[in-house]
């Protein structure tokens, strides 16, 4: 889940160095992680990971754990690893890697489990670096090494597949391929010409990654933009100034979302992959025909610049997302059916576009990663702005519901699913940061309003849903919600069958679980 390249600013950059992307930080003990609520308590549920990612329980006490960068699917009992269920070949360059993971909602009957990863592929030759050597990898998965180079992957390397679980061998076995989706980045191509991106780098950020079932049966997967700059980034013309000539969004086409252009989404698939015909955009799509039909189909929101937590709500089935900001913006946001989230035309308020513009314009933050679309072309108007959102038919943009002024890197987001904690934290969302040392890792905790739709704050300065913190990776009015600390970067958050609350660090390489202390007070009492 991280960009190792120096003019990429997203959420999580600050640790890459640290990280070394293979592990390397165990060498140093990390931080103890620790909750506010003293009737609480945080133990280690299992360690020596390597930049685990997302977990999945498949019994009381067992866990099916990612790791991003060497692509296996682990499976965890009684805290501790006892089998590889999967080693998949993945391209871990950047925020590429094994990702995401969801169990079918028939779980138990079917032993469906559903995995988001980067595929490899050979590196295109050195004379001619800007064209991948392969559109996509074969539908069966290969398995075994992986690779750190940044352009060894097909055009779209990204990708969701159905595997089967069985309990007794504690293996996955591949069933199907669900859907793939755009991941190679080399923008530095002379064509189309004129687009000033020639001192680009070749990238593998902004991948997303993040699945979940929700309560109506469907599969929500999130993507970032992957550093397009086409109509689902709000640009209709693509990377030109406003009303700026139709200009292709890159080497492969665009700005239209073909295949190679559906990023910056929430995808709503059926279990199998198809397409569910109540999605927000399928009479769009169906209209439109074509490849880019079929991709506006599938669409369920759009407008994302990238995000690392998404969750559903037990209490209400409403879809949770975070997204990350580029310097400036980061938030949380009520993901409703066909939702524009606005960028790159804002982030943040819509009232406060001019201060989105005047950070990320500001010297010591200039650019929006890609240098084709300068952020000079930021509105300095919110009328401006939402008039030149790029939207679908049934589109809509709404604030979010809470942001940062400034970037504060926020990662996994949970909510807590029953009282197994405390009756005041049932229904709670929290918010796992990636704030580098002395933070070391924050956790936030949010209650919602009794509509479930907004976020509840009394904290004096927080009336307007914005923390007005005052310079990157730090906290003003929210700090009062912060709930434990030296977590690392956290990259998943979970209620386990138990009812506590579990908490995976990529960069410790373990999985916490918060528990309360009377609870397991009173189960070793009645166990004497």
């Amino acid at each position: 889940m991280f960009s190792p390249y120096p003019r990429t600013r997203g959420a999580l950059r600050a640790l890459v160095t640290t990280l070394a992307l293979t592990g390397s930080v165990a060498a140093q003990a990390p931080p103890t992680p620790t909750v506010v609520d003293t009737r609480l308590a945080v133990r280690e549920v299992v360690g020596g990971l390597v930049t685990p990612t997302t977990m999945a329980f498949t019994g009381d006490d067992e866990m099916l754990v990612l790791e991003k960068q060497t692509g296996r699917v682990l499976h965890v009992a009684d805290g501790a690893v006892d089998a590889t269920a999967l080693d998949l070949a993945v391209n871990n360059a950047s925020e590429r890697g094994l990702l995401g993971i969801a169990l079918d909602p028939a779980f138990a009957s079917n032993g469906f489990v559903y995995l988001y990863w980067t595929c490899t592929a050979p590196p295109p030759p050195a004379d001619n670096p800007y064209v991948p050597t392969a559109v996509e990898c074969a539908d069966q998965p290969a398995l075994g090494a992986d690779v750190g180079d940044v352009l060894a992957v097909p055009l779209l390397g990204n990708r969701v597949d159905r595997f089967v679980y069985n309990a007794s061998t504690k293996t996955l076995t591949w069933d199907r391929n669900l859907v793939k989706i755009r991941s190679f980045q080399h923008d530095a191509a002379p064509t189309p010409a004129g687009q000033g991106d020639a001192a680009q780098p070749a990238r593998g950020n902004h991948n997303g990654g993040i699945m979940t079932f929700g309560t109506d049966g469907k599969l929500y997967v999130i993507i970032g933009d992957n550093g397009r700059r086409g109509m689902l980034q709000n640009l209709a013309n693509g990377p030109t100034p406003p009303g700026g000539a139709l200009m292709q969004d890159d080497q492969f086409g665009g700005p239209e979302p073909d295949r190679a252009h559906l990023t910056g989404v929430i995808l709503r698939l059926n279990g199998d992959g198809s397409t569910p015909t109540d999605n927000p955009f399928y009479a769009a799509g169906a209209a439109m025909g074509g490849e880019v039909g079929a991709s506006v189909a599938k669409i369920y929101a759009y407008g994302i610049r990238n995000s690392f937590g998404m969750a559903v709500d037990p209490k209400s089935g409403n879809l949770w997302e975070q997204e990350n900001g580029d310097d400036s913006f980061d938030e949380l946001n009520l993901v409703t059916p066909g939702m524009n989230s606005g960028w790159i035309q804002t982030m943040g308020p819509l009232s406060r576009v001019a201060q989105f513009r005047a950070i990320e314009t500001d010297p010591a933050f200039f650019g929006l990663q890609q240098l084709r679309w300068s952020p000079v072309n930021i509105a300095t108007t919110p009328a401006d702005a939402l008039a030149r959102m790029a939207m679908l038919p049934g589109a809509s943009f709404s604030d979010p519901e809470f942001s940062w002024k400034y970037a504060v890197a926020p990662a996994a987001i949970g909510f807590m699913s029953g009282r197994g904690i405390g009756p005041q934290y049932d229904g709670d969302l929290f918010v796992g940061m990636s704030v580098p040392v002395p933070e070391g890792g924050v956790l936030m905790r949010f209650d919602l309003t009794g509509n479930r739709r907004k976020i509840a704050v009394d904290e004096p300065g927080l009336e307007d849903l914005v923390d007005d913190n005052a310079a990157k990776r730090t906290f003003a009015e929210s700090a009062s919600l912060i709930f434990g600390r030296n977590f690392g970067v956290v990259t998943d958050i979970e209620t386990g069958p138990n009812g506590s609350l579990y908490i995976v660090s990529l960069t410790h390489g373990k999985v916490y679980e918060v528990y309360s202390v009377k609870e397991v007070k009173a189960k070793e009492k009645k166990l004497k």
